[in-house]
């Protein structure tokens, strides 16, 4: 059976720098109305970064919806109709200075489809070479070259829990298993 629900009136009720909030009315299978409260949001791309040395590069930062700091790939939000792979290049160069010769798309991920448009792409870029990290004027964090091991530990052990940095780690380490 498949499950469809009908818009039948949207409020807008908060736009802001990074999100909006709609209000929206539905039309539930069966014909009964329902309240949706949706974010809207215009998605990001995270890289997972292998250094030639079999590490792959995290960064901490601290997340003030869950009020600490935490360790995910490089990151970063879609510009307005900015191409993925593009936004994966800069945010990559911003966080942590590196360049790739390579990028391999791994797919894309919904984070919150519960109450959330946002989609993630994730990419792998290999043939890193270090230049200088140009972060955001409210961008604060460390960079740390994990060992790919360590790093799938810390997926395994609850460490790493951000979506994106578990979806992109885990396909790493399945996508070369037979490599190593």
């Amino acid at each position: 059976m498949i499950f469809n629900e009908k818009t039948v009136s949207t409020e807008e009720v908060f736009k802001g720098k990074i999100v909006t909030l709609n209000v929206d009315k539905v039309e539930m299978p069966g014909g009964k109305i329902a309240t949706r409260e949706l974010v809207k949001h215009p998605g990001g791309v995270g890289i997972v970064a292998v250094t030639d040395n079999d590490e792959i590069i995290l960064v901490k930062q601290y997340r003030k919806p869950i009020d600490k700091a935490i360790y995910e790939i490089p990151a970063g939000k879609l510009d307005n109709g900015e191409e993925h792979l593009l936004c994966g290049i800069r945010e990559l160069k911003e966080e942590t200075g590196m360049s790739a010769e390579n990028f391999e798309y791994y797919g894309f991920l919904y984070p919150s489809p519960g109450f959330t448009d946002e989609v993630t792409h994730v990419y792998c870029a290999t043939g890193l070479s270090q230049g200088e990290t140009e972060p955001d004027e409210d961008e604060f964090l460390d960079i740390e070259f994990v060992p790919i091991k360590k790093a799938y530990d810390m997926v395994m052990n609850g460490e790493i829990n951000d979506a994106k940095s578990v979806f992109g780690i885990l396909k790493y380490v399945n996508l070369n298993a037979d490599k190593k």
